[in-house]
């Protein structure tokens, strides 16, 4: 009987070298991780050591770039519904250069306080180069901030960069009713039914109305001065042009540019996140349409009736009808002489409504509960903490006076519907 001790020595020994190189690399990299984590202590520890003293650089701008990234931040607010973290930033972040950040805080005076920070871009995105983007942060052990902002690196010197305010600490509950409006632009000038949708809502009850601002016509700008000095309106300066290049359309591939309709996802949920704590419901949607109760007086009553019914839910789904401005009503009974000097649509002139084409899919715009909503996009709210409940038709719709859909119908094949004259 044959033994082969050479050759079993010499896998022994090949076996005894392969465990001494593998426990030597593991050695160096355990070694190299230490040192790391080790030298970013010490730089975070020098810092705090020797700390940055406020008022650091703070921005007062509805657009803050932030540096070393081709990110931007609009707004910080107070939100302590998402277990482990305190604080969200809404911003707008280029969708192929997120890494990894970190939170910086200024706490009673001196900024020197991080933590590392989570990103969730907004699920829809349209196919933009850049989207809306939360950065959620948790805030440091003894610390009761004022100030955030954003670094690519926790060891970064503060006293470089720009801070945001904290929204949201000490608002008080003041409105029942909010409109969001996402964006003017352009020469946008339709004064008339500005100023009869406004009226409308105030007549159904609504205390608020944010407007993000680009540019307008000088006539709309005047009157949008007029109901901002009164507290109707709250202009929200939004100069989105001036960093990236703003598609005026809602489809990448169709419309190109950087980001969707100006920003318009941006702005509903910084208008959401600005409303949270003073409004208990917030409508989201454009200035020509009016979310009309059908079966109630005002807003108030119609949401006095639905929420005992629907305690949980937090996004009500109201349904779009187009009321065509080509097709006017016969009498000119609201043809009225002094708005004839007016540039805009009479949106009382037009009385005939299409019925949607139910075998296609069909916009709802919402009004939500802000504390039970995380994310919207424009027809639909993307994270939530409640129910979605889809109000019908007979009791609430949208009245939207603009270019028909339905084209090809006839006269008599729309329905006449004079709601708004009540």
């Amino acid at each position: 009987m044959k033994t082969w001790t050479g050759s079993t020595n010499c896998l022994w020994k090949r076996d005894f070298v392969l465990l001494i190189f593998t426990g030597l690399m593991v050695l160096l990299i355990y070694s190299l991780t230490t040192e790391k984590i080790r030298t970013e202590r010490i730089l975070v520890s020098k810092l705090q050591e020797n700390p940055v003293l406020c008022p650091v650089a703070i921005s007062e701008e509805s657009i803050t770039p932030l540096k070393n990234t081709k990110h931007y931040l609009v707004s910080a607010f107070m939100d302590q519904r998402v277990k482990g973290f305190d604080i969200r930033i809404i911003g707008i972040f280029k969708r192929d250069s997120i890494h990894p950040l970190h939170c910086s805080f200024c706490c009673d005076g001196v900024c020197n306080k991080t933590s590392p920070a989570n990103i969730l871009p907004h699920s829809d995105n349209f196919g933009f180069p850049y989207t809306a983007t939360d950065v959620l942060c948790q805030i440091p052990e003894n610390c009761d901030p004022s100030y955030v902002t954003v670094l690519t690196q926790p060891s970064s010197n503060v006293s470089d960069h720009v801070f945001i305010p904290i929204r949201n600490k000490k608002e008080e509950m003041r409105f029942n009713f909010t409109v969001c409006i996402s964006n003017l632009f352009g020469d946008y000038n339709n004064v008339l039914q500005f100023a009869q949708t406004l009226e409308m809502y105030k007549l159904l009850g609504v205390n608020r109305v944010v407007i993000y601002n680009t540019s307008c016509g000088p006539e709309l700008e005047r009157l949008l001065q007029s109901y901002s000095q009164e507290g109707f309106v709250e202009m929200v300066p939004w100069p989105i042009d001036r960093y990236l290049n703003p598609s005026r359309g809602w489809r990448f591939s169709e419309h190109g540019g950087d980001l969707q309709y100006f920003g318009q996802l941006v702005t509903l949920n910084e208008c959401m996140y600005r409303s949270m704590e003073r409004s208990h419901y917030v409508l989201l949607n454009d200035i020509d349409e009016i979310i009309m109760p059908y079966k109630h007086d005002s807003l108030v009553s119609l949401m006095n009736t639905l929420e005992p019914q629907h305690s949980n839910v937090g996004e009500f789904l109201i349904e779009n009808h187009i009321f065509p401005k080509k097709h006017f009503e016969p009498s000119g009974r609201f043809h009225l002489p002094q708005w004839e000097k007016v540039p805009g649509i009479n949106i009382l002139e037009h009385i005939y409504r299409e019925d949607p084409e139910r075998g296609v899919y069909h916009p709802h715009k919402m009004i939500v509960k802000p504390k039970l909503i995380e994310q919207t996009s424009v027809h639909e709210v993307l994270r939530k903490f409640g129910e979605r409940y889809k109000v019908p038709l007979e009791v609430c719709r949208i009245i939207h006076v603009c270019v028909s859909m339905r084209g090809y119908l006839k006269l008599e094949e729309l329905n006449e519907d004079k709601r708004l004259w009540d």
